[in-house]
């Protein structure tokens, strides 16, 4: 197998040229990451065989924190396999957070805003600021609040993360009461993810596996040995996947408008990714951890987008040729119907 070959059946496999339905796309690729929610719905529609209503692309999915520690968008079925038993789920015991200068918040006092907030959930009260706004009625003081609603989760997150609520799959945060379900075993649901990584993401090498779950070489090489794994040598690297390969893939298109944290490009190593030149690497990951929407020129990262306001604007990393523009025009159209031009920032 070439690299071209590689990147035909990669690219096939995460269907963006197999495109299907949404609940297919999201099972197989093990969920979106969503911290922008624009990003998921991008990368979810230029992989689905429908049009999707951006006010009700949302319906049987939800948002947790899963693969990396980020969030993600998956399907409600799935609750139990990517928030498998942990020995948390539905656990209401706190053990409180003290961080002398920053936060100071007693078992008692987090145990009672937790129920108070799944509460509040229950009646209807689901945005979070308006959640935020009840509890400080409930004397919330200052210190407690820089922790139950600190940007990067506060106790919203283990209140998802141990089942009792999920996160809406909307724009502007806001909670829903987690259904009811036995969570999988954590080895079962582990191994369950790593099949279809290695079924719809896969072909890929151990260091791959290894960026994607945020696991050692070692805990992968030992799910690898629990699956029946084929394997193939490329470039002195040995790539592993699960089920036929196959051998009648289309091209890789001319041009491809990847979402941010696209997983063509979460899914492999970004160091040896056959899709992003190492030139061009802070282009699309930068040091604050954002992964940028890349713009694809015959399976290789060539700059990235964003739409503002009626304009695309592009940035290339290097000079597109005339060619190549007429790819990415083509490609905008019907893309982005709203935008009546398109803008190459230098």
């Amino acid at each position: 197998m070439t690299v071209a070959d590689l990147r035909q059946v990669q690219v096939y496999r995460q269907h963006l040229t197999s495109p299907t339905d949404k609940r297919t796309v999201v099972r197989d690729l093990c969920g979106l990451q969503c911290q922008i929610l624009s990003n998921a719905f991008h990368a979810l529609r230029i992989r689905c065989a429908e049009a999707l209503d951006p006010d009700r692309w949302g319906e049987g999915l939800v948002k947790n924190w899963t693969l990396r520690g980020t969030v993600h968008v998956f399907a409600e079925e799935d609750l139990p396999l990517f928030k498998y038993d942990d020995g948390y789920y539905r656990n209401d015991r706190w053990d409180g957070v003290t961080i002398p200068g920053r936060w100071w918040v007693t078992p008692e006092r987090e145990a009672y805003f937790a129920e108070q907030i799944v509460r509040l959930v229950s009646d209807g009260v689901e945005d979070r600021e308006d959640l935020r706004n009840a509890c400080r009625a409930l004397g919330m003081t200052p210190d407690e609040e820089s922790f139950l609603f600190d940007g990067w989760g506060g106790l919203l997150r283990p209140l998802c993360e141990r089942g009792f609520l999920t996160y809406k799959v909307q724009q502007k945060k806001a909670f829903a009461l987690a259904p009811a379900y036995t969570p999988l075993p954590r080895e079962v649901a582990l191994r369950e993810q790593f099949r279809r990584y290695l079924t719809h993401i896969a072909p890929a090498t151990v260091r791959d596996l290894a960026y994607f779950f945020h696991f050692s070489q070692t805990q992968v090489k030992q799910f690898l040995r629990e699956l029946p794994v084929e394997h193939f040598a490329m470039d002195g690297k040995d790539y592993f996947y699960l089920g036929d390969l196959p051998t009648d893939c289309p091209d890789v298109p001319a041009c491809l408008f990847l979402a941010g944290f696209d997983q063509l490009l979460l899914g492999y190593e970004k160091r040896e990714s056959i899709y992003l030149p190492p030139e061009f690497l802070r282009g699309i990951f930068n040091l604050a951890g954002i992964v940028m929407p890349g713009v694809l020129l015959n399976g290789r990262v060539a700059g990235r987008w964003k739409c503002k306001g009626k304009t695309l604007e592009i940035t290339p990393f290097r000079p597109f040729t005339a060619a190549e523009k007429r790819s990415v025009e083509e490609t905008a159209n019907p893309l982005f119907p709203a935008a009546q031009s398109i803008r190459y920032l230098s």
